[in-house]
């Protein structure tokens, strides 16, 4: 149950990345947040894109 977790919580973050690309770049922030959360579980992957994806989303709204 414990990788499930890490797995819908990074799935999640990528979600709320692409979303922040479209719609609100705050939910970049929300992206970053679960890329954190997910570094405590195995899906170490998932949790890296989820961190990269929200800052890119994140500061994309500055340019």
């Amino acid at each position: 149950m414990i990788k499930s977790w890490g797995l819908w919580t990074g799935w999640l973050g990528i979600v709320m990345a692409v979303l922040g690309f479209f719609f609100d770049p705050a939910l970049g922030g929300v992206a970053i947040m679960l890329g954190l959360i997910t570094f405590v579980f195995p899906k170490k992957m998932l949790a890296s894109s989820a961190v990269v994806l929200g800052v890119i989303a994140l500061v994309l709204q500055h340019i």
